[in-house]
Protein backbone atom coordinates (compact mmCIF):
# COMPACT_ATOMS: atom_id res chain seq x y z
CA UNK A 1 0.00 0.00 0.00
CA UNK A 2 1.36 3.41 -0.93
CA UNK A 3 2.03 5.93 1.82
CA UNK A 4 -1.02 8.16 2.22
CA UNK A 5 -1.56 11.64 3.62
CA UNK A 6 -4.43 10.10 5.62
CA UNK A 7 -1.88 8.19 7.67
CA UNK A 8 -0.99 11.42 9.48
CA UNK A 9 -4.51 11.86 10.86
CA UNK A 10 -5.48 8.23 11.41
CA UNK A 11 -4.36 6.23 14.44
CA UNK A 12 -4.46 2.64 13.23
CA UNK A 13 -3.39 1.32 16.63
CA UNK A 14 -6.41 2.94 18.27
CA UNK A 15 -8.65 1.57 15.50
CA UNK A 16 -7.67 -1.95 16.58
CA UNK A 17 -7.39 -1.22 20.31
CA UNK A 18 -3.64 -1.91 20.30
CA UNK A 19 -0.48 -0.48 21.81
CA UNK A 20 2.23 0.77 19.44
CA UNK A 21 4.52 -2.13 20.31
CA UNK A 22 1.90 -4.77 19.44
CA UNK A 23 3.21 -8.00 17.95
CA UNK A 24 2.08 -9.46 14.62
CA UNK A 25 0.02 -12.07 16.48
CA UNK A 26 -1.67 -9.39 18.59
CA UNK A 27 -2.49 -7.36 15.48
CA UNK A 28 -4.05 -10.36 13.74
CA UNK A 29 -6.02 -11.36 16.85
CA UNK A 30 -7.33 -7.82 17.33
CA UNK A 31 -8.39 -7.57 13.68
CA UNK A 32 -10.25 -10.90 13.81
CA UNK A 33 -12.04 -9.76 16.98
CA UNK A 34 -13.09 -6.42 15.48
CA UNK A 35 -14.04 -8.01 12.14
CA UNK A 36 -16.32 -10.52 13.82
CA UNK A 37 -17.86 -7.94 16.17
CA UNK A 38 -18.55 -5.23 13.59
CA UNK A 39 -19.04 -7.30 10.41
CA UNK A 40 -22.01 -5.98 8.36
CA UNK A 41 -23.60 -9.44 8.40
CA UNK A 42 -23.90 -9.24 12.18
CA UNK A 43 -24.91 -5.57 12.24
CA UNK A 44 -27.30 -4.99 9.32
CA UNK A 45 -28.13 -1.32 8.87
CA UNK A 46 -25.73 -0.21 11.62
CA UNK A 47 -23.65 2.58 10.05
CA UNK A 48 -21.42 2.99 13.10
CA UNK A 49 -20.52 -0.70 13.10
CA UNK A 50 -19.88 -0.51 9.35
CA UNK A 51 -17.45 2.40 9.81
CA UNK A 52 -15.62 0.56 12.61
CA UNK A 53 -15.35 -2.51 10.39
CA UNK A 54 -13.88 -0.44 7.55
CA UNK A 55 -11.48 1.33 9.93
CA UNK A 56 -10.30 -1.98 11.36
CA UNK A 57 -9.79 -3.42 7.87
CA UNK A 58 -7.75 -0.41 6.74
CA UNK A 59 -5.67 -0.48 9.91
CA UNK A 60 -4.97 -4.18 9.53
CA UNK A 61 -3.88 -3.77 5.90
CA UNK A 62 -1.21 -1.31 7.00
CA UNK A 63 -0.08 -2.78 10.32
CA UNK A 64 0.03 -6.38 9.08
CA UNK A 65 2.63 -5.44 6.47
CA UNK A 66 6.06 -4.88 8.01
CA UNK A 67 7.14 -2.26 5.44
CA UNK A 68 3.86 -0.37 5.56
CA UNK A 69 3.92 -0.37 9.33
CA UNK A 70 7.47 0.97 9.35
CA UNK A 71 6.52 3.80 7.01
CA UNK A 72 3.38 4.56 8.98
CA UNK A 73 5.23 4.68 12.29
CA UNK A 74 7.87 6.97 10.79
CA UNK A 75 5.32 9.38 9.35
CA UNK A 76 3.26 9.46 12.53
CA UNK A 77 6.39 10.01 14.61
CA UNK A 78 7.57 12.92 12.45
CA UNK A 79 4.10 14.41 12.52
CA UNK A 80 3.94 14.18 16.29
CA UNK A 81 0.91 11.90 16.07
CA UNK A 82 -1.03 14.19 13.72
CA UNK A 83 -0.29 16.69 10.95
CA UNK A 84 -1.21 20.37 10.79
CA UNK A 85 -1.67 21.87 7.33
CA UNK A 86 -2.35 25.52 6.61
CA UNK A 87 -2.11 27.70 3.49
CA UNK A 88 0.32 30.58 4.07
CA UNK A 89 1.49 33.56 2.10
CA UNK A 90 4.14 31.43 0.44
CA UNK A 91 1.75 28.61 -0.38
CA UNK A 92 1.23 25.30 1.52
CA UNK A 93 3.04 24.38 4.73
CA UNK A 94 3.30 21.27 6.81
CA UNK A 95 4.59 21.50 10.37
CA UNK A 96 6.22 18.40 11.84
CA UNK A 97 6.73 19.08 15.54
CA UNK A 98 9.15 16.17 16.10
CA UNK A 99 11.20 16.30 12.91
CA UNK A 100 14.77 17.57 13.13
CA UNK A 101 14.25 18.88 16.64
CA UNK A 102 11.91 21.67 15.51
CA UNK A 103 9.29 22.78 13.04
CA UNK A 104 9.90 22.34 9.35
CA UNK A 105 8.17 24.48 6.70
CA UNK A 106 7.45 23.19 3.21
CA UNK A 107 6.49 25.61 0.46
CA UNK A 108 5.46 25.08 -3.15
CA UNK A 109 5.26 28.65 -4.46
CA UNK A 110 1.51 28.77 -4.05
CA UNK A 111 0.76 25.43 -5.68
CA UNK A 112 -1.16 22.71 -3.92
CA UNK A 113 1.34 19.92 -3.25
CA UNK A 114 0.56 16.25 -3.21
CA UNK A 115 1.74 14.11 -0.35
CA UNK A 116 4.63 12.80 -2.43
CA UNK A 117 5.76 16.41 -3.11
CA UNK A 118 6.06 17.09 0.61
CA UNK A 119 8.03 13.91 1.17
CA UNK A 120 10.25 14.82 -1.78
CA UNK A 121 11.28 18.04 -0.03
CA UNK A 122 11.91 16.06 3.14
CA UNK A 123 13.96 13.23 1.65
CA UNK A 124 15.13 14.46 -1.74
CA UNK A 125 15.82 11.51 -4.05
CA UNK A 126 14.70 9.16 -1.33
CA UNK A 127 11.09 10.28 -1.72
CA UNK A 128 8.41 7.89 -2.95
CA UNK A 129 8.90 6.64 -6.51
CA UNK A 130 6.04 5.54 -8.73
CA UNK A 131 5.78 1.75 -9.01
CA UNK A 132 4.21 -0.45 -11.67
CA UNK A 133 0.85 -0.41 -9.88
CA UNK A 134 0.61 3.40 -10.01
CA UNK A 135 1.29 3.85 -6.29
CA UNK A 136 4.34 5.08 -4.46
CA UNK A 137 6.88 3.18 -2.42
CA UNK A 138 8.55 4.92 0.49
CA UNK A 139 12.22 5.94 0.22
CA UNK A 140 12.31 4.86 -3.40
CA UNK A 141 11.41 1.21 -2.66
CA UNK A 142 9.26 -0.78 -5.02
CA UNK A 143 6.40 -2.54 -3.29
CA UNK A 144 5.72 -6.22 -3.67
CA UNK A 145 2.19 -7.51 -4.23
CA UNK A 146 0.60 -8.61 -0.96
CA UNK A 147 -2.23 -11.08 -0.63
CA UNK A 148 -5.39 -9.82 1.08
CA UNK A 149 -6.41 -11.01 4.53
CA UNK A 150 -8.67 -14.02 4.99
CA UNK A 151 -12.14 -13.21 6.28
CA UNK A 152 -13.76 -15.50 8.84
CA UNK A 153 -17.51 -15.86 9.23
CA UNK A 154 -19.99 -18.48 10.39
CA UNK A 155 -23.33 -19.90 9.36
CA UNK A 156 -25.78 -22.51 10.71
CA UNK A 157 -27.63 -25.13 8.70
CA UNK A 158 -30.24 -27.80 9.58
CA UNK A 159 -29.09 -31.40 10.00
CA UNK A 160 -30.82 -32.46 6.77
CA UNK A 161 -28.72 -29.99 4.77
CA UNK A 162 -25.57 -31.14 6.57
CA UNK A 163 -26.32 -34.73 5.51
CA UNK A 164 -27.25 -33.96 1.89
CA UNK A 165 -25.08 -30.88 1.22
CA UNK A 166 -26.41 -27.45 0.34
CA UNK A 167 -25.50 -23.99 -0.99
CA UNK A 168 -24.86 -21.21 1.52
CA UNK A 169 -24.59 -17.44 1.02
CA UNK A 170 -22.42 -15.10 3.09
CA UNK A 171 -21.30 -11.48 2.73
CA UNK A 172 -17.66 -10.43 2.35
CA UNK A 173 -16.64 -6.77 1.90
CA UNK A 174 -20.26 -5.92 1.11
CA UNK A 175 -20.40 -8.58 -1.61
CA UNK A 176 -22.63 -11.65 -1.42
CA UNK A 177 -20.79 -14.87 -2.24
CA UNK A 178 -22.07 -18.44 -2.38
CA UNK A 179 -20.44 -21.78 -1.77
CA UNK A 180 -21.49 -25.42 -1.69
CA UNK A 181 -21.17 -27.41 1.50
CA UNK A 182 -20.23 -31.06 0.90
CA UNK A 183 -22.62 -33.83 1.86
CA UNK A 184 -21.83 -35.05 5.36
CA UNK A 185 -20.25 -31.82 6.62
CA UNK A 186 -19.53 -32.08 10.35
CA UNK A 187 -20.46 -29.57 13.03
CA UNK A 188 -17.70 -26.95 13.34
CA UNK A 189 -16.10 -27.84 10.00
CA UNK A 190 -14.85 -24.94 7.84
CA UNK A 191 -15.21 -24.42 4.11
CA UNK A 192 -13.00 -22.08 2.09
CA UNK A 193 -14.26 -19.69 -0.59
CA UNK A 194 -11.22 -18.79 -2.68
CA UNK A 195 -10.49 -15.22 -3.72
CA UNK A 196 -13.46 -13.58 -2.00
CA UNK A 197 -11.75 -12.27 1.16
CA UNK A 198 -9.88 -9.05 1.86
CA UNK A 199 -8.52 -7.00 -1.02
CA UNK A 200 -4.87 -7.46 -1.95
CA UNK A 201 -2.31 -4.68 -1.99
CA UNK A 202 -0.10 -3.52 -4.84
CA UNK A 203 -1.79 -5.89 -7.29
CA UNK A 204 -1.82 -8.83 -4.85
CA UNK A 205 -4.57 -11.43 -4.98
CA UNK A 206 -7.57 -11.34 -2.68
CA UNK A 207 -7.71 -13.43 0.46
CA UNK A 208 -10.22 -16.19 1.07
CA UNK A 209 -13.43 -16.43 3.06
CA UNK A 210 -13.44 -19.12 5.75
CA UNK A 211 -16.96 -20.18 6.69
CA UNK A 212 -17.41 -22.14 9.92
CA UNK A 213 -20.50 -24.33 9.67
CA UNK A 214 -22.62 -25.04 12.74
CA UNK A 215 -25.16 -27.85 12.45
CA UNK A 216 -28.37 -26.94 14.26
CA UNK A 217 -29.49 -29.23 17.12
CA UNK A 218 -31.97 -31.99 16.24
CA UNK A 219 -34.52 -33.50 18.67
CA UNK A 220 -33.40 -37.08 17.92
CA UNK A 221 -29.88 -37.09 16.49
CA UNK A 222 -26.65 -35.78 18.01
CA UNK A 223 -23.48 -35.38 15.95
CA UNK A 224 -20.02 -36.23 17.19
CA UNK A 225 -17.67 -35.65 14.29
CA UNK A 226 -18.74 -38.15 11.62
CA UNK A 227 -20.62 -40.33 14.11
CA UNK A 228 -24.26 -39.84 15.03
CA UNK A 229 -26.00 -40.72 18.29
CA UNK A 230 -29.73 -41.43 18.38
CA UNK A 231 -31.81 -41.70 21.54
CA UNK A 232 -34.33 -44.53 21.14
CA UNK A 233 -37.18 -45.03 23.63
CA UNK A 234 -37.86 -48.64 24.65
CA UNK A 235 -40.51 -50.07 26.94
CA UNK A 236 -39.78 -51.75 30.27
CA UNK A 237 -40.53 -55.19 28.92
CA UNK A 238 -38.32 -54.66 25.84
CA UNK A 239 -35.43 -53.66 28.07
CA UNK A 240 -36.03 -56.48 30.56
CA UNK A 241 -36.82 -59.33 28.17
CA UNK A 242 -34.93 -58.18 25.07
CA UNK A 243 -36.38 -57.26 21.69
CA UNK A 244 -35.61 -56.37 18.09
CA UNK A 245 -36.52 -52.76 17.27
CA UNK A 246 -36.40 -50.60 14.15
CA UNK A 247 -34.30 -47.44 14.34
CA UNK A 248 -34.49 -44.58 11.75
CA UNK A 249 -31.22 -43.55 10.08
CA UNK A 250 -29.95 -40.29 8.57
CA UNK A 251 -30.58 -41.77 5.12
CA UNK A 252 -34.34 -41.88 5.76
CA UNK A 253 -34.69 -45.66 6.08
CA UNK A 254 -34.58 -47.89 9.15
CA UNK A 255 -32.30 -50.60 10.48
CA UNK A 256 -33.13 -53.44 12.86
CA UNK A 257 -31.27 -53.40 16.16
CA UNK A 258 -31.34 -56.18 18.73
CA UNK A 259 -31.86 -55.03 22.32
CA UNK A 260 -30.23 -57.49 24.73
CA UNK A 261 -32.30 -58.76 27.66
CA UNK A 262 -31.58 -56.86 30.87
CA UNK A 263 -30.71 -53.58 29.16
CA UNK A 264 -30.79 -50.34 31.13
CA UNK A 265 -31.21 -46.70 30.08
CA UNK A 266 -28.19 -45.24 28.27
CA UNK A 267 -26.95 -48.60 27.04
CA UNK A 268 -25.26 -47.87 23.69
CA UNK A 269 -25.08 -50.15 20.65
CA UNK A 270 -23.16 -49.40 17.46
CA UNK A 271 -24.50 -49.69 13.92
CA UNK A 272 -21.56 -49.45 11.52
CA UNK A 273 -21.60 -47.19 8.48
CA UNK A 274 -24.79 -45.29 9.31
CA UNK A 275 -23.19 -41.98 10.28
CA UNK A 276 -22.13 -39.01 8.13
CA UNK A 277 -20.47 -39.53 4.77
CA UNK A 278 -16.78 -38.78 4.24
CA UNK A 279 -15.04 -37.39 1.16
CA UNK A 280 -12.63 -40.28 1.38
CA UNK A 281 -13.05 -43.48 3.32
CA UNK A 282 -16.04 -45.12 5.00
CA UNK A 283 -18.96 -43.35 6.63
CA UNK A 284 -19.12 -42.72 10.33
CA UNK A 285 -21.15 -44.96 12.62
CA UNK A 286 -24.53 -44.62 14.30
CA UNK A 287 -24.75 -45.23 18.04
CA UNK A 288 -28.15 -46.27 19.42
CA UNK A 289 -28.66 -45.07 23.00
CA UNK A 290 -31.56 -46.76 24.82
CA UNK A 291 -33.98 -44.76 26.96
CA UNK A 292 -36.23 -46.98 29.07
CA UNK A 293 -39.68 -45.40 29.31
CA UNK A 294 -41.87 -46.15 32.33
CA UNK A 295 -45.64 -45.57 31.95
CA UNK A 296 -46.86 -42.58 33.94
CA UNK A 297 -50.22 -44.24 34.63
CA UNK A 298 -50.90 -47.92 35.29
CA UNK A 299 -54.16 -49.80 35.23
CA UNK A 300 -55.05 -51.80 38.32
CA UNK A 301 -54.15 -55.00 36.51
CA UNK A 302 -50.77 -53.61 35.37
CA UNK A 303 -50.03 -52.31 38.85
CA UNK A 304 -50.77 -55.72 40.35
CA UNK A 305 -48.37 -57.35 37.89
CA UNK A 306 -45.61 -54.83 38.69
CA UNK A 307 -46.11 -55.38 42.41
CA UNK A 308 -45.84 -59.10 41.84
CA UNK A 309 -42.63 -58.49 39.87
CA UNK A 310 -41.30 -56.45 42.78
CA UNK A 311 -42.01 -59.23 45.23
CA UNK A 312 -40.32 -61.97 43.23
CA UNK A 313 -37.22 -59.80 42.56
CA UNK A 314 -36.83 -58.44 46.10
CA UNK A 315 -33.29 -59.79 46.35
CA UNK A 316 -32.15 -57.89 43.24
CA UNK A 317 -31.14 -54.56 44.79
CA UNK A 318 -29.87 -52.19 42.04
CA UNK A 319 -28.19 -50.01 44.70
CA UNK A 320 -26.46 -52.80 46.57
CA UNK A 321 -22.95 -51.40 46.08
CA UNK A 322 -23.91 -47.80 45.35
CA UNK A 323 -23.24 -46.40 48.82
CA UNK A 324 -19.80 -47.97 48.90
CA UNK A 325 -18.95 -46.63 45.45
CA UNK A 326 -20.09 -43.14 46.44
CA UNK A 327 -17.52 -42.80 49.23
CA UNK A 328 -14.70 -40.29 48.58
Amino acid sequence: MAASQDWMSKDFYVALGLKKDATEAEIKKAYNTYARKYHPDRNPGDKEAEEKFKAASEAYQVLSNAEDRKQYDAIRSMAGGGARFSPGAGGFEDIFSNFGGGNVRFTTNGANPGFEDILSQMFGQGAPQANSQGGYGFFGSRRRPQRGADVETSISIPLRQAVDGTTVTVTSNGEKVTAKTPAGIANGQKIRIKGKGGLGQNGGERGDVLVKVAVEPHPVYELDGRDVYVNVPVSFDEAALGATIEVPTLEGNTVKVKVPAGSSSDKVMRVRGKGLARHHGPKGDMYVRLKVVVPKRLSEEARAVVEQFRDVTADADPRRDFAQMAKI
